[in-house]
């Protein structure tokens, strides 16, 4: 499988310590990143300024579970527990 266009969870619901343009001390978990457009797409993927850890994240089922709402509870799960 791969990445849900329009998801966002992966922008939203983790916090980021890393400096994002916009948000030059990371964001909160459960923040929605400056960067991220209505429709739910990274206005940075692809860009050299898209922080490394985004860069990284990459579609994982037990992460992302079967739709966006799962995404969003498993993410947010991890997030608590780290």
């Amino acid at each position: 499988m791969t990445c849900r266009a329009g998801c966002g969870a992966c922008c939203i619901a983790p916090s980021i310590s890393s400096p994002i343009p916009g948000m030059p001390r990371g964001k909160p978990a459960g923040v929605r990143c400056v960067q991220l457009d209505e429709s739910n797409l990274c206005r940075l993927f692809g860009d050299p300024e898209r922080p490394d850890v985004c860069h990284r994240f990459d579609f994982d089922v037990e992460v992302c579970g079967k739709n966006r709402e799962d995404a969003m509870f498993l993410i947010t799960e991890l997030e608590d527990m780290t």
